[in-house]
């Protein structure tokens, strides 16, 4: 059985996984996800990390927005502001090593953020069958804290479901944002009904419809860690 036959049918009443496509609106964001599909500007692997950069900023900009802030008083040379900072304790996470240059991206708007890393890979059984094989993590106490985990492709959610909960083993986050800029259909649908929780929010940039029997994302980019850091063995 393939990886992505295997479905859990749930109760229509069961709390969603809420679902947020930032391409759906006219942004400069939908200028930078032309740039990583085209086959010949993504040639250019420091145009490429640095598109996944900005488009990390971008997402870690819109999600600040969601998060818990209070009033602070701040010391002027000339008097006291009264300035809305950030309560919220924050963990950014990522899934090496295609989506090192989006967390980057994050980190460049939470400053403050604690780090998460996560080694995983597809690890082939026969034929197109596979399973995620997990070989590192790493990962502060995530209990009460905003975690957000980041990875360039979301082509058949396994990769982001198994993370997820290697990540939450020793506490659940008081709310994750899974960043996948560019995702299948079939992934989303497939986390809605493994994911099930109000406290977990999937932004993207683009919904591709085709997934092949391969499990690669058409029309998708390529090989995304080929793409930011060339081939691997």
């Amino acid at each position: 059985m393939k990886f992505f036959d295997n479905f859990v049918f749930r109760n229509k009443n069961d709390p969603k996984m809420k679902v947020i496509n930032l391409g759906e609106t006219n942004s400069t964001l939908n200028n930078y996800v032309a740039q990583l599909r085209d086959r010949i500007i993504q040639k250019d692997r420091l145009r490429f990390r640095t598109n996944l950069e900005r488009i990390g900023c971008i997402f870690g900009y819109e999600i600040s927005k969601t998060l818990n802030y209070s009033v602070k008083e701040v010391e002027t040379p000339l008097g006291i502001a009264s300035v809305p900072t950030l309560d919220d304790k924050v963990v950014a996470s990522t899934i090496l090593r295609a989506g090192l240059p989006l967390h980057k991206g994050i980190l460049d708007v939470f400053d403050d953020a604690e780090n998460a890393f996560i080694a995983a890979y597809r690890k082939y059984d026969k034929g197109d069958d596979f399973h995620i094989q997990i070989e590192y993590a790493t990962s502060p106490l995530l209990g009460g804290k905003i975690l957000i985990l980041a990875d360039t492709m979301l082509a058949t959610g396994a990769s982001i479901e198994v993370a997820y909960n290697k990540l939450s083993e020793d506490g659940k986050p008081k709310h994750t944002h899974l960043v996948c800029p560019i995702a299948s259909a079939f992934a989303v649908d497939y986390l809605k009904k493994h994911l099930l929780s109000d406290e977990i929010t999937l932004w993207t940039a683009a919904i591709d419809e085709e997934l092949t029997s391969h499990s690669y994302i058409v029309p998708g980019l390529g090989d995304a860690g080929d793409l930011a850091f060339g081939e691997k063995l």
